[in-house]
């Protein structure tokens, strides 16, 4: 897979957090400290400084670069997260950049290793697990995406700064998962998944 598409994916990722900043900022407000949206779009706009320099020339690059910059421009547990997630990404996609499944499963892994959390507990995770999930089987599409963001709504949050508010986390969609499903659209139409 081209470094062109790994490029436009992270530029598409920016121009959606950017749009939805706002959004993502009032799905933190009742479960969170009301900066997700904020955060992830300061990280963002150094994401894309960094790549406009032209010198990002690999896949592996491109994501190490976007690791390296969330990890040191965002604050919070996201900064953190999605760091983590795109180093194991880009660990993962080394030289082969065409196995998407992998690619994926290594952020999967790296947020556990960071965040140490499972499946339904009102995380991001709740987005990349049935991701992968629909990578190896061949059946990804924008629908799967939405599907498991709006899973996330009924549960109660066991996890991350929404677990102190308790049952009152339920009812609301978690932004982390909102933010990693409009990482996997762009991914989409960027041609990378």
């Amino acid at each position: 897979m081209s470094t062109e598409k790994f490029i436009k994916w992270m530029t598409l990722f920016h121009d959606k957090i950017q749009a939805e900043k706002v959004y993502l900022t009032e799905l933190d407000g009742p479960i969170g400290d009301s900066d997700h949206g904020s955060n992830m779009a300061r990280g963002l706009t150094h994401v894309k400084e960094a790549l406009d320099t032209g010198s990002v020339d690999t896949p592996q690059a491109v994501l190490k670069t976007t690791a390296m910059q969330l990890m040191s421009k965002v604050g919070g547990a996201s900064g953190a997260l999605y760091g983590s997630a795109f180093m194991g990404m880009a660990t993962a996609v080394g030289a082969d950049a065409d196995n998407a499944t992998d690619m994926i499963q290594a952020g999967i892994d790296m947020i556990q290793k960071r965040g140490k959390a499972e499946a339904g507990e009102k995380t991001m995770l709740d987005v990349w697990i049935p991701v992968q999930e629909a990578v190896a089987s061949g059946s990804l599409t924008v629908e799967v995406i939405k599907d498991a963001v709006e899973s996330t709504e009924p549960m109660k949050a066991t996890k991350g700064r929404a677990s102190y508010v308790g049952e009152r986390s339920v009812g609301h969609i978690d932004p982390g998962a909102m933010s990693s499903g409009y990482l996997f659209e762009t991914a989409i139409e960027a041609g990378v998944l």
